[in-house]
């Protein structure tokens, strides 16, 4: 049987894009384990405005200004530096110039879910944010972005024009804060165990075979 893990994780998360090529490596840690993964939208600041803010100027209001917490910043900048280099994610904080809305960002991974390309999304998300500082609030970018990774283009240009999906983006997210989600990535096995936090894909497999072993076992023909 299946084991359905929804991935509830904020595409201007770094932590996030570690989580998601961390539950990649837990997958081929545990092949035994079929597991479906579904992406699931959340917005770390559901204020940020449709246009976004000034970057450095809305991590100084979030951490505020003083040395100590400059540095304190400044050592988990590192950590997460380090971390992606372990992971392959050439982490580039100094390009990032906006803080952008990611609502539209997760409407992308919706529809390309839709196709079988929500992973696709995902790290063409994280990357051009991460790695290229593009801002993905941007409604070129994002189409570029569709683009990449095969939906087309003008249907995503023309629905971004629109509420289309907006709706469900939003009660889905609400539906997850609902349920106590408060920080990301958190994955959610079958709406039975959940695990929160970047844990190692060693953990994360650990998590799946838990959550595989939790699921009633299929009778085999001739079974009473």
């Amino acid at each position: 049987m299946t084991v359905v893990v929804e991935m509830v994780s904020d595409l201007v998360c770094p932590w996030c894009w570690l989580g998601l090529r961390r539950i990649e490596a837990a997958r081929k840690l545990a092949p035994e384990v079929d597991v479906q993964l579904v992406f699931r939208p959340f917005e770390l600041d559901p204020t940020i405005p449709a246009a976004g803010v000034d970057y450095k100027e809305y991590m100084k209001e979030k951490f505020g200004g003083s040395d100590e917490s400059r540095e304190r910043s400044g050592q988990m900048r590192q950590a997460l530096i380090d971390y992606g280099a372990a992971e392959g994610i050439p982490y580039q904080f100094d390009r990032i110039t906006r803080r952008p809305s990611s609502f539209d960002a997760h409407r992308i991974v919706r529809w390309a879910q839709g196709q079988d390309k929500g992973a696709a999304a995902k790290e063409a998300l994280f990357k051009a944010f991460f790695e290229d500082g593009r801002d993905i609030g941007d409604h070129e970018v994002l189409v570029d972005i569709a683009r990449e990774i095969g939906l087309d283009a003008e249907i995503v240009a023309d629905l971004l024009k629109t509420d289309a999906d907006v709706a469900n983006v939003r009660e889905e997210a609400e539906a997850f804060r609902q349920m106590g989600v408060s920080g990301v990535p958190t994955y959610i096995a079958n709406r039975a165990v959940a695990v929160q936090g970047a844990e190692s894909a060693e953990k994360l497999a650990k998590f799946l075979q838990h959550a595989a072993a939790q699921l009633p076992q299929e009778r085999k023909a001739g079974d009473a």
